[in-house]
């Protein structure tokens, strides 16, 4: 029973002290909306960038929600869905890129994953930016 109780003790700690950004937690309430989407390529980066500081000021983070946009404010939240799978993610805007041409939006090793776009290295997705109701 000891044993049990250190475990769940240690996996409780260990979540919640895993540091990770937060996205915007209910999209579908009435404080947030999303923008008309646009569509373009989407690439990642990771572990090559680890560490080192983006345009925004912050160290990279392979494992954050985070993503580069040439345009978007430093800040901005955007959901980004992945058109062959369905598979959605939120992503802030921490750094400027791609730099590719023909891309739109270089996602973190973490967002990539999550809508499945690592493995192919580049995909079409569609951009949304969330907005609170109250900046309109």
């Amino acid at each position: 029973m000891r044993k049990l109780c250190a475990i769940l003790t240690m996996l409780v700690a260990l979540v919640a002290l895993t540091p990770a950004a937060k996205a915007p937690a209910a999209v579908a309430s009435k404080h947030w909306k999303l923008s008309k989407g646009w569509f373009g390529q989407a690439s990642w980066y990771g572990d090559h960038w680890k560490g080192r500081k983006t345009a925004c000021g912050q160290l990279f983070d392979p494992e954050r929600l985070t993503a580069a946009h040439p345009s978007l404010p430093c800040g901005t939240w955007v959901r980004v869905t992945n058109m062959r799978t369905g598979h959605s993610e939120f992503a802030r805007i921490t750094d400027r890129g791609p730099y590719e041409e023909g891309r739109e939006i270089d996602l973190s090793e973490r967002v990539a994953r999550r809508i499945d776009i690592k493995h192919y290295g580049v995909e079409r997705v569609r951009i949304e930016v969330v907005r609170r109701i109250d900046e309109d």
